[in-house]
């Protein structure tokens, strides 16, 4: 990194970091520090709401996963406008008009007091993994890639957070959102642009996407029922549609982004903006990694993109048949930036026929190069099996510190660290939010004032904080990041939206029925996901369901007849 990336990297981390401190200052009463005084604006909660779901993750993984997979990915998100409009329906309604801090505290007026320490303690559970997992993606990879400490990198990372979610609660991280997302799409646009102005001059948008289609990068929509295949448009907007009401209508780091809200109206104006912007800035992020695999039919590739990974194979007895697979992926990418420059030199002049030809020639290629990285998995796992073969996490990071212009690499890193902080703050605020209303308060037996409990959030955060990390300094690398981060939340989310599902339409099903039916249904799905029955985005659908259907059943048989309202 040259001395403008690292200006570029701490000015604009110091600069939101100080700015969530000057912006939120006088927090001294649980309004203003858990729900940010109440007064936030649609475009505030639209903003905060993006940010909290786009970790660094999201940045990191995403382009990766369009480079290796393709667009597929993208149908993951399709049942979020759905959930959408039925948050602005039902839950946001409900919370305003119950005035609460947290998602749980209605579970207790609607069933009873176990019941909302059940859900909450789940809430707890699942978020507190995904807030180290937050921390620990962007670490881990920036310190492979830049050798810098990963211990020390994730204690900073952590410790920022902390500073200003401690010091300004809700607000802070609310209006550090906006400025975070500012920095994230700046970097995302200028990235695809660089990217396209580097391709050869006579290969414009058209051609690129051609030659993506070709590799089957563009094979968006999957109308299939096979259940080996992850992405389909109907797990999507089936399992995709759970997932997103579990998340944004129980999941405490997204309620609370719109409990801020000044009125019902500006909470599902904001909820409504996220859901028309997300799906594009999804498939935007996919096609940003489906560019960089472009740009790599022209230019160099590793043959594995993580840089500890590649040492550790070279420094083991499998060093020579690794440089042997080097040497064969050298030969082969010389074969296939022939083909694409010659296709692009072609320009307009290519024959239908002679199109035909290199769509041929280049998927044969591409195929023999993912059998070639395959097989380098294979000597890296054989050497090291904690080493990380799988590289998908790797990939955006290696473009942007190879091929960026000085000054973007800056920002790219600053997009990347921006996106741990802002959904890092959003969970460990959260995270505390919920322990001091839901499990601490609860507790209290004598009355405490407003600078007692909001003294215990600020003490919860940094308790969360420190947890956080300490998480995030033993955690470990997983098939894909993105996909670790999901499978965490659909283990548990289904079951807390069942809990919800039941509180707001069953209303002759009492709280020992969904109490013990919730407690079930946990067990159930944690040992499902275990033995790999169906994949994870129907555990969402699966959960909800099974939580209904229990609660039901052992409803019946209990022979209570009150009816709750």
């Amino acid at each position: 990194m040259e001395l403008i990336d690292w200006c570029v990297l701490i000015l604009t981390i110091t600069f939101i970091v100080w700015y969530g401190i000057y912006k939120s200052r006088g927090s001294k009463n649980v309004q203003d520090y858990i729900k940010g005084g109440g007064d936030a604006r649609w475009w505030t909660i639209g903003l905060s709401v993006m940010a909290t779901q786009a970790s660094a993750i999201t940045f990191l993984s995403t382009p990766g996963q369009a480079f290796h997979d393709g667009m597929g990915f993208v149908q993951f998100y399709f049942g979020l406008p759905i959930a959408m409009v039925i948050i602005c329906m039902v839950f946001i309604p409900i919370y305003h008009r119950l005035n609460v801090y947290t998602a749980y505290e209605y579970l207790e007026s609607r069933f009873d007091r176990k019941t909302r320490t059940l859900t909450a303690i789940l809430f707890l559970i699942q978020r507190g993994l995904a807030a180290g997992l937050t921390i620990f993606a962007p670490a881990i990879i920036l310190s492979a890639v830049l050798g810098w400490n990963l211990t020390g990198l994730t204690i900073l990372i952590g410790a920022l957070v902390i500073i200003y979610t401690v010091t300004g609660g809700t607000k802070a991280v609310s209006v550090t959102h906006k400025q975070q997302m500012a920095v994230i799409l700046t970097g995302m646009v200028s990235t695809f642009f660089i990217i396209l102005h580097y391709l050869p001059e006579n290969i414009g948008f058209q051609s690129a996407m051609e030659i993506a289609g070709t590799s089957g990068k563009m094979d968006i929509l999957d109308f299939s029922f096979d259940f080996e295949n992850r992405y389909t448009l109907w797990s999507g907007l089936l399992g995709g549609t759970f997932l997103a009401l579990s998340y944004f209508g129980t999941d405490q780091s997204q309620v609370q982004r719109y409990l801020t809200g000044k009125s019902v109206r500006e909470s599902q104006l904001g909820m409504i903006f996220n859901g028309l912007l997300k799906v594009p800035l999804q498939f935007f992020i996919l096609l940003v990694g489906v560019m960089v695999f472009v740009f790599y039919q022209f230019n160099e590739t590793p043959l594995n993109f993580n840089p500890a990974a590649t040492e550790t194979v070279l420094n083991s007895e499998y060093s020579e048949q690794y440089q042997d697979l080097i040497m064969d992926h050298k030969q082969l990418e010389t074969q296939k930036h022939n083909l694409t420059q010659n296709f692009a030199e072609a320009g307009m002049e290519i024959s239908e026929a002679q199109k035909a030809q290199f769509h041929e020639k280049l998927n044969g290629l591409n195929s023999e190069e993912r059998d070639l990285r395959e097989k380098a998995k294979m000597f890296i796992d054989a050497a090291d099996k904690d080493a990380e073969s799988n590289d998908k996490d790797y990939v955006f990071i290696h473009f942007i510190l190879n091929n960026l212009p000085r000054g973007i690499v800056g920002l790219l890193l600053a997009v990347i660290l921006c996106a741990a902080m802002s959904s890092t703050a959003s969970e460990l605020n959260a995270l505390a939010s919920t322990t001091t209303i839901d499990l601490y308060k609860r507790s209290r037996k004598s009355e405490e004032d407003e600078g007692h409990f909001v003294k215990a959030t600020r003490w919860f955060t940094l308790f969360w904080g420190i947890i956080a990390i300490a998480f995030a300094t033993v955690a470990d690398l997983f098939d894909n990041l993105i996909q670790l981060v999901n499978i965490i939340g659909s283990i548990f989310y289904g079951n807390v939206l069942g809990i919800f599902l039941l509180a707001f339409f069953v209303k002759h099903v009492h709280s020992n029925a969904t109490f013990t039916a919730a407690f079930i249904t946990q067990i159930l799905i944690i040992g499902i996901f275990l033995l790999d029955i169906i994949p994870y985005l129907w555990l969402n659908l699966l959960g909800c369901a099974i939580v209904m259907l229990l609660a039901l059943i052992i409803e019946k048989f209990s022979g209570n007849s009150k009816v709750t309202t």
